[in-house]
Parts: C-alpha cells; sequence; structure tokens
C-alpha cells in the first residue's frame, strides 16, 4: 500500500494504534495485507454474520455490492493506497463499531436493494464510516454546546476536561487520510456517546468500540443527527490550538444557523 512514511511518531489521532502503523512500516504491498491479516486472525476478528475478518485483493467482490459482500464473506476488498489502509486499520481496532456499520449497511441493502439515491439511513452510516469521531462525555451539556457551535466554552473554558472526560475517537477512515495532511478547516461528523457522570474517565478503547457499535446498531441514524466538529480544534491535537485566538475564525469555528 502507498502509505507514506509509517514508521514516523504518530499524531495524537493514531497514538493508540502506533504498533500496527509500525508492524507495516517497512513491509511491501502484499506483505502489509498478510500482516493485516495476522493480526485479524491473533483476535479472531469477525464480522457481523459470524465470518472471519480477511483483508483481499481490491476486485474480490465481483459484482456484488461491497457493503453485502463484506457481510456475507468476511473478506474486505482492500487497495494499495492510504485510504484503504486506515480502513483496515479501524476494523483492526475498532471492530465492533465497523461490523455494526457493516451490517446496518447489509440489512437495508437487503431491504431496498441497490437505489440510485441512499436514502437518510444509508447517507449517514457512510458519514460516519467515512469521517465519524465518537465523542465520550458524561456531561450532557458538552453535546449541548456542540449543537449550538459554543466554540469558547467546549475547546477553551473546558479544556482540561479534554481525553479525561470529553474523549474523542476517531472512526471515519477518509478523516484519518484527511490528517495526513491537516488543515485548519477538517470538520468530522460526530457520534454523540453520553456516559454517566464520572464513567469517562475508565473507559478504554475496547468499552468504547462497545458504545459506539450499540448506537450504530440500534439509534436514529440521519445526517442531520451527525453534529460538525472541527477536529483540529481539539486540545492537544494541534499545536496552535494552545492559544485561544485560534478559535477566532468563523470560517472554521463557524456560529449556529438560526433556526427556520
Amino acid at each position: 500500500m502507498e502509505t507514506g512514511d509509517l514508521s514516523a511518531a504518530a499524531p495524537p489521532w493514531l497514538t493508540p494504534w502506533q504498533a500496527t502503523l509500525a508492524a507495516l512500516a517497512d513491509a511491501a504491498p502484499q506483505l502489509r495485507i498478510e500482516r493485516l491479516n495476522q493480526q485479524a486472525r491473533a483476535r479472531d476478528l469477525r464480522v457481523a454474520s459470524g465470518a472471519p475478518l480477511t483483508f483481499v485483493a481490491a476486485d474480490d467482490a465481483g459484482d456484488a455490492a461491497y457493503e453485502a459482500h463484506v457481510f456475507a464473506t468476511g473478506r474486505v476488498p482492500t487497495r494499495s493506497n492510504r485510504h484503504d489502509l486506515f480502513n483496515a486499520l479501524v476494523w483492526l481496532h475498532l471492530p465492533q463499531a465497523k461490523a455494526a456499520l457493516n451490517a446496518r449497511q447489509a440489512a437495508a441493502l437487503a431491504r431496498d436493494g441497490v437505489q440510485p439515491a441512499r436514502g437518510g439511513e444509508r447517507d449517514a452510516l457512510t458519514l460516519i464510516d467515512e469521517n465519524g469521531v465518537a465523542l465520550v462525555a458524561d456531561d450532557p451539556s458538552v453535546f449541548d454546546a456542540l449543537a449550538v457551535h459554543d466554540w469558547e466554552w467546549l475547546f477553551v473554558r473546558e479544556r482540561a476536561r479534554w481525553h479525561r472526560r470529553i474523549v474523542p475517537q476517531v472512526l471515519g477512515h477518509a478523516l484519518l487520510d484527511k490528517l495526513g495532511a491537516p488543515y485548519k478547516a477538517i470538520t468530522a461528523h460526530v457520534v454523540a456517546l453520553p456516559v454517566p457522570l464520572g464513567a469517562a474517565p475508565g473507559l478504554d478503547a475496547d468499552a468504547i468500540d462497545g458504545l459506539l457499535a450499540a448506537r450504530i446498531a440500534t439509534g436514529e441514524l440521519t445526517p442531520r443527527r451527525l453534529l460538525p466538529l472541527p477536529v483540529l480544534g481539539i486540545p492537544q491535537w494541534w499545536p496552535d490550538n494552545a492559544q485561544p485566538a485560534f478559535y477566532d475564525d468563523p470560517t472554521v469555528f463557524r456560529p449556529a444557523r438560526r433556526a427556520a
């Protein structure tokens, strides 16, 4: 896979996955696929149908719809590029959430077939899969502030709570690809994961994966429910945001639209 320098120090959003990236850094494309599959087999990862998760050649699905093929077979067509590497990386590290996304897409395809337009549910699932960030918080005010774009409260006044009581987790593989060349306006779609007061600091990656999978599997999903989040505003994710003036940019940290 053409992935750039995987041996470099991971940025904050990739730090939890650095060991996986390091194992791929010196490998040729086919060997990278083999190493991804070794990790999937070692953890006995499976899609929601029960089929073992396997990364395969890009043309493996043939004429079948991609999501239906992955659900039925567990075989994930994987091209030799950064985008698909990050897709595989998310499968390895958030397997429950990815399986839930795939299962719900496959169910929609089985119910409705391939349509010219995906519809609201499948649009939301695609946005989460490509551009999603899970946001765990044990204070409902966090999601209220996000909904009304109160960036000063969220990123400046409550800065000390980030990564402890406000925990972001990137899910979207296209978002990870974009963050390979960061620019200020990169904006994610948020899946809100409220938890009881005091619960956020004790959640590890597996627990967040489980919460996210449950939300994806059972929640009402439409694009309008996915709140925008300029990800380089997240404290500690970008050096420039240490200065409050970083957020004084209405082209990125936009005010909320007024209700009609």
